[in-house]
């Protein structure tokens, strides 16, 4: 595990430009630092060392030194491949996983993606081709960004990184701020910036004498023909959870698991207590609200399996951790489950450097109830125009009047789902900012900058593409290739990172995710009831009760924060002469959400996407401006 840097060039690359890059993500990698230079590229990155400590160094490179190799994440099939290649008659001089890349390559090409299983984000120069290969895992557990102009290329595990070229200008893309402020994040291939982007989950880049291509290698298919007994597949379930967990618990460093509570986070806590010979150390956080504490639960879970257990209240003294988060999310990030990922993640770290979760049981096998409802909405007509118009209308007034998990706002909700169009049911049920919200927020030159914009169409048409024959196969290819990528998975790879601790998924092995995408709907929803098959094959292993509790999710009380401990700041940050100054949204109708929150309307997750972002803005933006006005931003958070 490790944070990775380069550039490569027609021209002379800066070695000095990359050692910048690498020191400001020393946090990823304390464990020591590697580069290569040449003349056409340099590659740089920081390692933290959990698996071939003696011998597992980087950057890596074939016998004669034509390819170098820079990787970040863990390649859990890599003695397989060793063998492989050694039969082969390469060379191979440590133990690890790193090196198997430089020899895939030779043998494979591009194409090495395919071998591979695990985590991964990567970079690989061959030198005689002057070529740059770039790839990201399947699903998107490791991040990776880029920017190229006609004659260089520059990649980063972070975002941090590439803005230690102070050539590169730091200038916010409208078109990302209008997608965060409806997702709650800036999605792929979008970054922050303007002329920067993401590496997209299951892509790759090839990078050769100043062309740039870009091209999807892995996508999950939908198309099974649905014949399965469901006692074989709770067996097989059961089998392919327990080995994706065993491949995973290879380290040589203490190792651990994040236990929520959840159903996903006890399954993964149990596949390890029963494959390994030792208690296993097990952590969670919890708050002294009832309401959003699931440490009774985890409890259940650590008593059972005799865990080595540690648990952690979630203090309220936020105005420390907010801006530490603001400089480790390098893009504005407004999920508030951030804030618990970072408390675990540093509980966690006090006594292990690996540690599993849960990621992606939902996903998988079907865990929201908004699955549930997708699953139904064939059932609900299209409404009228004019019916449609009231129904979104009515449907925010109770949501702005609920409390956030109560069942009116699930009403409201429910109300604006059905005024929309079927495609797009499901990226109304994902937005935070509605197009009329966001409108009503922007400057006049913002809102005219981004006229025809509609963030809505990202997800539709993941929707429309899905090779899934079911509404509900559809909705898990959505979450797989937008929320789970560029929600999930950057606040565990960004609190854990920040941390120095390596987070591992059984439930992202591809070979499980490919097999469960295979399964009849059916298996997943029935009815009302979320995740069948996956409680169905996992009930031996876990306590009764655990499994009838409904599920809560890893949120926070953030109304309450907002009237409360986090009032005054929020008023202070988004009303003050730096946020106006910024030219990007109506003082007047920020300072109306403020008051309306206030006296007991739920504005939260408005409150909070406006007040993360002006909180990156000003520990990371230069002073450059979306509109023209500068915005004179201090330097907040940079440590």
């Amino acid at each position: 595990m490790c944070g990775i840097a380069g550039t490569a060039s027609t021209l002379t690359p800066d070695p000095d430009l990359v050692r910048r890059m690498c020191d400001v993500i020393v946090h990823r990698g304390p464990d020591g630092a590697g580069y290569h230079d040449d003349r056409h590229a340099s590659l740089g990155m920081r390692r933290l060392a959990i698996i071939d400590i003696a011998t597992g160094d980087q950057p890596v490179c074939n016998e004669d030194e034509t390819i170098v190799a820079v990787f970040n994440g863990e390649i859990y099939n890599y003695p397989e491949l060793r063998r492989e290649l050694a039969a082969k008659g390469h060379r191979l001089h440590g133990r690890g996983d790193s090196e198997t890349l430089v020899h895939l390559y030779e043998e494979h090409g591009a194409d090495l993606v395919h071998r591979l299983r695990g985590m991964f984000a990567f970079a690989i120069w061959d030198r005689t081709r002057q070529r740059l290969l770039l790839a990201r895992d399947r699903v998107g557990k490791k991040p990776l960004y880029w920017r190229a102009d006609d004659t260089t290329i520059h990649f980063a595990s972070e975002l941090k990184s590439l803005t230690q070229d102070h050539r590169m200008a730091r200038d916010i893309d409208p078109v990302a701020l209008h997608h965060y402020l409806t997702y709650q994040y800036v999605p792929a291939p979008w970054s922050i910036y303007e002329g920067v982007r993401k590496l997209s989950p299951g892509h790759l880049l090839i990078w050769e004498r100043g062309r740039v291509t870009v091209r999807r290698y892995w996508s999950l298919d939908r198309t099974g023909d649905g014949r399965v007994d469901e006692r074989e597949a709770e067996e097989q379930l059961r089998d392919l959870l327990l080995e994706a967990t065993r491949i995973r618990m290879v380290s040589e460093r203490p190792i651990g698991a994040f236990l929520s509570g959840g159903i996903d986070s006890s399954a993964v806590v149990a596949a390890m207590a029963l494959q390994s010979s030792e208690p296993v150390k097990t952590f969670c956080v919890g708050f002294e609200d009832s309401r959003y504490d699931e440490r009774s639960k985890a409890r259940m879970v650590a008593d059972r399996y005799g865990t080595d257990h540690h648990e952690l209240v979630v203090s309220t003294d936020l105005l420390d951790i907010l801006p530490r988060l603001a400089w480790q999310f390098d893009e504005p990030f407004a999920d508030s489950s951030a804030i618990p990922s970072f408390y675990v993640a540093q509980l966690s770290r006090r006594h292990v450097t690996v540690a599993l979760n849960g990621d992606g049981g939902d996903e998988c096998f079907g865990g929201y109830q908004r699955y549930a409802l997708m699953n139904q909405a064939r059932r609900i007509p299209t409404l009228p125009r004019p019916l449609a118009a009231v129904s979104t209308r009515v449907g925010d007034l109770i949501i702005r009047r609920s409390h956030a998990r109560s069942s009116l706002r699930r009403l409201g909700r429910l109300m604006r789902f059905a005024a929309e169009h079927p495609t797009r049911r499901y990226a109304t049920l994902m937005s935070c900012f509605t197009s009329d919200q966001k409108a009503g927020v922007y400057s006049d030159a913002l809102r005219d900058r981004l006229a025809g914009t509609d963030s809505h169409l990202l997800l539709e048409a993941i929707y429309r593409d899905s090779s899934a024959g079911t509404d509900l196969g559809r909705v898990l290819d959505v979450d797989v290739m937008s929320y789970l990528p560029g929600d999930l998975l950057v606040k565990v790879d960004t609190t854990t990172m920040a941390n120095s601790l390596e987070a591992r998924s059984p439930f992202l092995d591809h070979h499980l995710m490919e097999w469960a995408a295979s399964l009849p709907g059916g298996l997943h929803i029935r009815g009302g009831r979320t995740k069948l098959l996956l409680k169905r094959a996992v009930a031996p292993w876990l306590p009764p009760e655990l499994l009838r509790c409904p599920k809560q999710g890893f949120g926070v009380p953030l109304a309450a924060w907002l009237r409360g401990e986090l009032r005054d700041l929020a008023h202070d940050v988004l009303t003050d002469d730096t946020a106006r100054s910024r030219g990007l949204f109506q003082p007047a109708a920020v300072r109306n959400l403020l008051l309306r929150h206030a006296s007991g309307a739920d504005h939260s997750d408005h409150l909070w996407a406006l007040l993360q972002f002006e909180l990156w803005h000003r520990a990371h933006a230069e002073p450059s401006g979306l509109i023209g006005a500068q915005t004179g931003c201090p330097r907040a958070g940079n440590r």
